[in-house]
């Protein structure tokens, strides 16, 4: 026997359709602005390769160059938090793990994001 259901209203509520598309550009955006900042990284690495720590410790206490690297230290842990949390939300089944999981990683994440701006703040600073 047919139902006189729409098959809109037999799919309603069977999944979440709530914030799939804000999490799926937010990786993307996240990626993109990664792009030039790693380049950018790369290329610092590479012009302190072999200098002193005296020469590191004064080339970031620059306030654009301690900017650029707080903002690339807080963009890798929000995209890496996006792609972990993927993979957990895809490949863990249970529901009490994969929360615990997702609350540890998030304030994980956040940790060693905050530490890292500290440590350039210190830096620039001349705390360290």
């Amino acid at each position: 026997m047919s139902s006189i259901r729409s098959s809109l209203a037999g799919a309603r509520g069977l999944g979440s359709a709530k914030t799939g598309t804000g999490h799926f550009w937010a990786q993307r955006v996240s990626a993109i602005a990664l792009a030039p900042l790693t380049l950018w990284f790369v290329a610092c690495l590479a012009s302190q390769f072999g200098a002193s720590y005296e020469s590191v410790t004064a080339w970031l206490s620059s306030p654009i160059q301690a900017s650029l690297l707080a903002i690339y230290m807080a963009a890798i842990f929000y995209h890496a938090q996006l792609g972990l949390q993927t993979i957990l939300e895809d490949y863990v089944h249970a529901e009490g793990i994969k929360m615990a999981s997702m609350i540890g990683l998030q304030l994980l994440n956040i940790l060693l994001a905050v530490s890292a701006v500290v440590s350039i703040l210190m830096i620039l600073v001349g705390a360290a």
